[in-house]
């Protein structure tokens, strides 16, 4: 009342019509309201500006359409009805349209806030619509780097999160906060905003750690701009608890929503949406604590507040829902859930479509609720879709991402997997399970190494020169990288330097993630088949006398959600034969199979006289419980995984005999390999062989030991042997295997001593035939034996700090790029001057080449990541483009190693299969040499086919 009398006081004096004074100072009420959390005074002051503007200025002047835009908001901030806010945004814009014209900014404003309204309402395409036409006027009117255009830009990246395009949501994001940043500098509201819808990219596709991090620094800037009690700062604080939570880290989660819910109740009152939000978290929280009654409480609370807010059901109304039904779940009330689930699946198919997360998850609810009432036939039509739906979002958000970062999207997929097998383990007799859990594991088992494998053959061999130089820049940055790596700090602190090598793997991420989005159109023209035939074609493929044995490493749990039933590591071997029977069977938990793994192999690689008894304990485990399915089946195609990946299953043994009697094993990352390549690489009829490199003086004895504090080094904790006069240790078989190959391969080029460099090899053209014969290495290995192709440690010494990066840490030794003929010796003293790290050679370009064979240590050793295969130098061989490797799974003889590849050349070029000539040098090397160390530590892992690039001889020269 007072300042009404004394702005109409203020307009009589200057002759200014009073209602145009008293609708500013309400309008400026309604933000200062608005400022304050206080929707319903903001709202009231809105209201009473418009209705004085319009009766001053006329019901089609700008600031009418100003005020009713605003007013329009805030119906939806006072928890009322959004439909509420429609009417006056859309009359808002009608006015600016007539009196503005289409292309003004202030029109932009309100199609903006429309469009919020309409995402609010759960209204997705109506909003997009908004937002676009929005960004496009603002891009038009202020220039593509103003604020304005960054609100927009926000506003239609919320559109692509709720629809599961993050790879798109993130790209429109970082460039709004791009914008933001250089406008109005990093400590801005706005970015703090933007940082935070970030962080949810992040979050979604399984990076916590990234995602964390974003919403920390979110929390800091709303704290320094609001204060610690004002209620933005309760934004970035749920999210930061949503990502505690979704981790299971409840301590750690309860205390940032009690936080934000105290600032809410006070700010915005107890039955406000935003505070039944945080109610239904914190049940979340209770019920995994085992407090059911208190969380009961709290959902339906939560569920109570949207219900008489009046407000139309949309994603809010859907989470509390399901959240609620997985409380009865996780108690084994089924009769509860299941019409919870029933609600919001409908809400959900009505307004937005089932393939959000909110309609995915409605979906697997489902499921569980008909496992938990033994209705296991109605149960798998759920779970068959949720699997559609995850294979097509892994295809639309797989040609958008970098390695690591599918990696990330990958395990977050991979609980539909495993919660497949689970269910296969309790129904194992049950086909139509079966057949499900097999899809589930053609689809996504090794996938993040096929599609790496995708990029680099799509821009080698079908995208133009500007593309082929992006993957050259990116060769380049891997190989500065792995020579930072080798060579270690030097003047730097071990943080300084860790911080170096961390920049630029972030480099490559995002020089990679770009190389991936542009040869995305033609990477999806020969996209996989899809979860409806990808087993039908995988079934096509197999040989008629063959079976597939795909086995999975998974966290077996119950089929639903229970308290007091903890999941566990075990091991599945799922069958698919060529007339499409299958067959599945429990191998038993993981770790009882891993030991006895870690025992065989160090029997083996130990040349233990009494390696038999670990031989027959890792039969009996891994390999006796599929004999009833495979009887009569002597060509295994294995698709291990885990630990069993890094085992040669020919030297299992029955109590008999060695299994390399009885079946012939093909190595594969996943059944899918069988699926024939795309597109029409032509084969190269070359083959090139590095052998005997010039170690020489290597490294230098004049290095310092701060220079020989490299990253292998201080990797190699155990039998440090430090001083400069180490030295690689000459391997003379090599160079006879390379001599001896030669003369079956007459056209083999060889490259021996200070030729066998580095340098030459990464700059490679694909031959039919690579053959590399040095020394190799994985680190976290301690000695082997004398006469062994490895890199022991006293070659290299040791120390304290480390990188998580597998592919630095394995790799090959050949001679320095500047080699000298006398002695050598680098002259540059790197260790990366003659070390190739994995990293590297997957830059290579390998496609068209049949065969790579690493006759050296430890070539098929790497870090074993659960469903996604070795990470080492098996998989960038594949990343390559290589269609068979040969590789080793612990440190080789010298001697018996050239005998065997001479063997098995000669089988090849009798016409054999890649793997079957392989075991039968195996099996030929035997009979001289009995124990597994010296005839089984190689594989072959891939294509089984004969040779087509290379004409059988005519017989031996």
């Amino acid at each position: 009342m007072l300042w009404g009398v004394a702005a109409a006081a203020v307009a009589q004096d200057a002759g200014v019509d009073a209602r145009l004074v008293e609708a500013e100072a309400a309008f400026k009420e309604a933000k200062r309201f608005e400022a304050a959390d206080d929707a319903a005074n903001a709202l009231s002051n809105a209201e009473r500006a418009c209705g004085l503007w319009e009766a001053a200025l006329g019901g089609a002047d700008p600031k009418v359409a100003e005020c009713l835009s605003f007013t329009g908001l805030l119906y939806y901030g006072k928890g009322e009805d959004g439909a509420r806010g429609l009417a006056p945004l859309r009359r808002a814009i009608s006015i600016q349209e007539a009196a503005l014209g289409k292309s003004h900014p202030d029109l932009a404003r309100s199609l903006y806030d429309l469009g919020s309204l309409y995402y609010f309402m759960g209204f997705i395409d109506e909003a997009e619509s908004l937002y676009q036409r929005s960004l496009d006027i603002r891009e038009a009117a202020l220039g593509k780097s103003h604020p304005d255009v960054a609100k927009s830009l926000v506003g239609l990246a919320c559109v692509y999160s709720w629809r599961g395009q993050y790879n798109r949501n993130k790209e429109l994001l970082e460039r709004a906060l791009a914008i933001q940043e250089a406008a109005l500098g990093k400590s801005h509201p706005d970015v703090s905003n933007t940082i935070m819808n970030l962080s949810g990219a992040y979050k979604m596709q399984g990076m916590y750690g990234q995602a964390e991090q974003l919403l920390k620094r979110a929390v800091a800037l709303d704290e320094a701009n609001y204060g610690k009690s004002h209620n933005e700062v309760t934004f970035p604080l749920f999210n930061l608890a949503r990502i505690y939570l979704v981790q299971g880290l409840y301590r750690q989660a309860e205390p940032i929503y009690q936080r934000v819910l105290s600032i809410r109740e006070a700010t915005q009152g107890k039955s406000h949406p935003a505070v039944a939000m945080v109610l239904d978290d914190l049940a979340i929280i209770y019920t995994h604590q085992g407090l059911y009654s208190r969380a009961e409480q709290l959902h339906k609370r939560a569920l109570a507040i949207f219900e008489a807010a009046s407000v139309p059901p949309h994603y809010d109304t859907v989470q509390i829902l399901l959240d609620l039904a997985e409380h009865y779940v996780y108690r084994g009330l089924y009769g509860k859930a299941e019409p919870l689930y029933e609600r919001a699946l409908a809400i959900v198919e009505e307004v937005h479509g089932q393939e959000t997360d909110a309609g995915v998850h409605s979906l697997i609810g489902l499921g569980q609720v008909r496992l938990g009432q033994r209705r296991l036939a109605q149960a798998m039509p759920f779970f068959a879709r949720v699997l559609a739906i995850s294979d097509g979002r892994l295809r639309q958000e797989a040609l958008d991402l970098s390695e690591s970062h599918l990696s990330g999207l990958l395990r977050l997929l991979g609980k539909d997997g495993e919660r497949l097998y689970s269910i296969l383990r309790a129904n194992p007799g049950n086909e139509e399970v079966r057949r499900l859990a097999l899809t589930s594991a053609l689809l996504f088992k090794g996938r993040s190494v096929e599609e790496a494998a995708d990029t680099s053959r799509t821009i080698l061999r079908s995208m133009g020169p500007q593309d082929r130089e992006a993957f050259e820049r990116l060769r380049g940055l891997r190989t500065h990288l792995a020579q930072l790596s080798l060579d270690g700090p030097g003047q730097l602190t071990m943080a300084e330097h860790e911080e170096r090598l961390k920049r630029l793997a972030e480099e490559g991420d995002v020089l990679e993630a770009d190389l991936a989005k542009r040869s995305a159109p033609l990477r999806a023209l020969t996209a996989l088949p899809s979860a409806a035939d990808v087993l039908q074609r995988v079934t096509a493929a197999l040989p008629w006398d063959g079976a597939l044995v795909e086995v999975v490493a998974y966290t077996d749990g119950p089929p639903a959600p229970a308290p007091r039933q903890p999941a566990g590591p075990r091991y599945l071997a799922m069958v698919l034969f060529p007339d499409g029977r299958t067959g599945a069977v429990d191998l038993g938990p993981a770790d009882v199979i891993d030991q006895a793994t870690s025992r065989m192999r160090k029997a083996l690689a130990g040349r233990d006289a009494h390696f038999q008894t670990t031989a027959e304990e890792l039969y009996r485990l891994a390999f006796k419980p599929l004999l009833p399915l495979l009887a009569g089946t002597r060509k295994v195609l294995l698709a291990p995984d885990g630990q069993l990946a890094l085992v040669p299953y020919a030297a299992l043994h029955d109590g008999r005999r060695f299994l390399a009697d009885t079946f012939d094993f093909t190595y594969l990352t996943s059944g899918r390999d069988l699926l024939p390549p795309p597109g029409d690489i032509p084969l190269s009829t070359s083959a090139v062989v590095f052998a005997d490199p010039d170690y020489g003086a290597f490294p230098p004895a004049q290095t310092s030991a701060a220079e020989r504090s490299s990253f292998l080094e201080r990797f190699y904790s155990e039998g440090r042997a430090g001083g400069g006069d180490q030295r690689w240790v000459p391997l003379p078989g090599s160079r006879q295997e390379a001599e001896a190959i030669h003369r079956l391969l007459p056209q083999a080029q060889l490259f021996l001593g200070a030729e066998a460099s580095k340098e030459r090899l990464l700059h490679l053209a694909a031959p039919g035939i690579l053959h590399i014969a040095t020394h190799g290495f994985f680190v976290e290995d301690g000695h082997g034996p004398a006469g062994a192709r490895a890199l022991g440690t006293s070659e290299l010494g040791g120390g304290s700090a480390s990188l998580p990066d597998p592919l630095l840490r394995s790799g090959l030794v050949l001679a320095g790029a500047t080699s000298a003929s006398a002695g050598g010796a680098s002259p540059s003293g790197h260790l990366a001057d003659s070390l190739v790290t994995a990293l590297e050679l997957a830059g290579l370009d390998l496609w068209g080449t049949e065969l790579v064979v690493l006759s050296a240590c430890d070539t098929g050793r790497g870090d074993v990541r659960r469903g996604q295969g070795v990470y080492g130098l098996r998989r960038a061989l594949v990343v390559a483009g290589a269609q068979t490797l040969v590789v080793s799974l612990w440190k080789a003889d010298d001697e018996t190693t050239r005998a065997l590849m001479e063997s098995y050349y000669r089988n090849l070029l009798a016409g054999q299969g890649r793997g079957a000539a392989l075991r039968e040098a195996m099996l030929s090397l035997r009979a001289q040499h009995p124990h597994p160390y010296y005839w089984a530590p190689f594989i072959a892992l891939g294509s089984d086919a004969p040779l087509r690039g290379f004409t059988p001889s005519a017989g031996p020269p």
